[in-house]
């Protein structure tokens, strides 16, 4: 008898990385949408640069690596019936995590090229990236540009004379952690008048995008809530125990899209189904507290900081190996 070993995966479905990417870009539209009728053209012109970015840093690198110079039609083609959309989703969360500057276009190019080709190809590829490529390259953003700080408000409208410090205000997050007012639970879970990034003003739209993902079972329902809830809880428990401060902590800042769209990323998360409960209960338990130890918004260095640490929750909860079955213990005699 010949025994035959085949390279892994060993179980195959019709589901593919790219019907999967091609969800979550689904899931996104909303707040891509949501973001250019609060924003106007800047946040369409952020999108689009972000995207294109990604995509032509992506396809550069490929080839580059596979040596178009030798065979440029083979390479050309081979790229397209490869690409799987995951450079465009890393372009899209990244615009939808940064602020509609007019007077910053270029963040969203650097952004998106410091993403796919330093944090993605880089490390080999689609798979193999050790981060989460868009918050990567938005803390590259937040880290080198002051403009990443400077929030335009969402409005349906010119901003009235009352309302001008909304331009480029404290965002509502940092209104509730300086103990300041701020907006109403309706106006922060609609983005009305909020000031903050692209895709994160909107909660109604990122709840959309989060029941599409979870009706695909792409996202398991419960790990978003998880983080939200504990994250919410604790900056109660943080206040002595305030309650009235769970709405805003919870729909101020990027907390939805990190914990919807970012978080569940199946690279950067553990592998099993208690290594992810821990991993998303200690997100929750970081983000609270550096929010209120820093005063300010923390969610994106949060999720960067446990991704590093994914592999000690992979090491300490073991996977249950696929077809396992726990025997029965024998009764006794």
């Amino acid at each position: 008898m010949n025994l035959v070993i085949s390279a892994a995966p060993h179980i195959r479905a019709p589901r593919t990385t790219k019907h999967i990417m091609l969800d979550v870009l689904v899931a996104l539209l909303p707040a891509a949408a949501a973001g250019i009728v609060y924003f106007g053209w800047a946040a369409a012109v952020t999108i689009v640069l972000a995207m294109a970015s990604a995509f032509v840093t992506e396809f550069c690198w490929y080839i580059v690596e596979h040596k178009i110079w030798k065979n440029g039609k083979e390479t050309f083609f081979a790229f397209f019936r490869t690409f799987d959309f995951t450079s465009l989703v890393t372009g899209l969360l990244l615009a939808l995590c940064s602020p509609a500057a007019e007077d910053a276009l270029y963040m969203p190019v650097l952004g998106a090229v410091f993403a796919v080709a330093v944090v993605k190809m880089l490390f080999g590829g689609t798979g193999k990236n050790i981060v989460n490529p868009a918050i990567a390259g938005r803390i590259f953003l937040f880290i080198s540009f002051s403009a990443m700080v400077a929030y335009p408000a969402a409005a349906f409208g010119p901003l009235s004379e009352n309302d001008l410090a909304l331009s480029t205000g404290a965002t509502q997050l940092g209104n509730l952690l300086n103990g300041d007012p701020t907006l109403s639970a309706l106006d922060l879970f609609l983005g009305t008048g909020v000031a903050g990034c692209i895709g994160e003003t909107c909660k109604l739209a990122l709840v959309v995008g989060y029941l599409y993902l979870c009706a695909r079972g792409v996202i398991k329902w419960y790990l978003p809530l998880l983080y939200i809830g504990v994250t919410g809880l604790f900056a109660v428990a943080l206040e002595a125990f305030d309650f009235a401060v769970f709405l805003p902590s919870v729909l101020s800042g990027g907390l939805f899209l990190g914990a919807i769209f970012m978080a569940t990323d199946y690279v950067t998360s553990p592998k099993s189904k208690l290594g992810n409960i821990i991993y998303f209960i200690a997100l929750g338990l970081l983000t609270a507290g550096l929010r209120k130890a820093t005063g300010i918004e923390v969610v994106s260095f949060c999720i960067l900081l446990m991704n590093f640490l994914v592999f000690l929750i992979d090491l300490a909860v073991k996977p249950r190996p696929f077809g396992y079955v726990r025997q029965k213990k024998e009764a006794k005699k």
